[in-house]
């Protein structure tokens, strides 16, 4: 019987010994076998994520559109009467963008805060982090599935807009609608991720929402100009990231804007709130790398 080579496990890689393979080459243990972006398994972590939401799309999509239209009803009926214009246009017109806003960025967070964090409590975390998968593509993956969220929310609430009286959906600067929303509903999925990663049970993740995410877009000019505001709480409100991403949205529609007296002005918030996001992003990163609250 012929000689075989005897198994190695050396650093330059494992032969086997015996079998139909004998003398194959194996690559050392350890080693990535996939170089570059794992560009299947993002697009599956993908399509997982939008399959989760679309399955129960009344409660995910038409829910939240039917929740925001709910407000425009009521806040049109007790402070439009009367012919009320806000930037030369009526009431409804100006409050219309604000709302499609922030229904995008609520629906945004919910979506990614509650991926890590089912996965945490029912024991099923191993399935998002034992694929090969970097850190960045589960977090990409992640975040455009809630983008997509946001997107398909804010187009149904734009439809609905769009069929309500006296709302005037007219886009005046496209590019601001598109950088704006997609800026908006990014800087949730990240903050959401970060927040799944961060809470050990549901009830964190909804005082995170009720005490942080509403309050700051409800009080962000989605229904008001902050002109009316004193000075101090005008300073207070161009410290909250929601009031830019909701006046920039709301820019692109009217084509004013409570941000500053010229379009430069809007140009430094998207520039500006690009960089948050590129912020976040990385700080969410460097947290998902570390294994904190997940591997640990």
């Amino acid at each position: 019987m012929a000689d075989q080579a005897p198994a190695t496990d050396s650093a330059e890689g494992e032969f086997i010994a015996t079998g139909s393979n004998a003398g194959r080459k194996f690559p050392p243990k350890g080693e990535p076998q996939i170089t570059g972006i794992n560009r299947i398994g993002l697009w599956s972590l993908y399509i997982k994520e939008c399959r989760r939401f679309l399955k129960v799309q009344t409660q995910t999509v038409w829910a939240p559109a039917v929740t925001t239209l709910l407000f425009l009803v009521i806040f049109t009926v007790a402070l439009g009467r009367g012919g009320r214009e806000i930037m030369g246009v009526n009431f409804g017109t100006f409050v219309a963008p604000g709302l499609i806003m922030m229904g995008m960025m609520q629906n945004a967070f919910a979506n990614s805060s509650f991926s890590l964090l089912s996965g945490k409590l029912q024991g099923t975390i191993i399935d998002l982090l034992m694929p090969p998968l970097s850190e960045a593509e589960l977090m990409i993956g992640i975040v455009m599935a809630a983008i997509t969220r946001a997107v398909l929310v804010g187009g149904a609430v734009g439809l609905a807009m769009v069929l309500y009286p006296d709302v005037n959906m007219h886009v005046a600067h496209s590019w601001a609608v598109v950088w704006f929303g997609l800026m908006g509903a990014t800087m949730l999925s990240i903050f959401g991720l970060l927040a799944s990663i961060w809470a050990e049970k549901f009830d964190h993740n909804a005082a995170i929402t009720n005490f942080i995410v509403a309050p700051l877009s409800l009080l962000s000019g989605t229904f008001y100009v902050i002109s009316n505001l004193s000075p101090f709480f005008q300073a207070v409100s161009k410290a909250n990231p929601f009031f830019y991403m909701i006046s920039g949205f709301r820019y692109g529609f009217l084509g004013q804007s409570d941000i500053g007296n010229d379009n430069a002005h809007v140009v430094g918030a998207a520039i500006g709130v690009g960089v948050l996001n590129l912020v976040l992003g990385f700080i969410t990163y460097r947290v998902l790398k570390s294994g904190w609250k997940i591997k640990s």
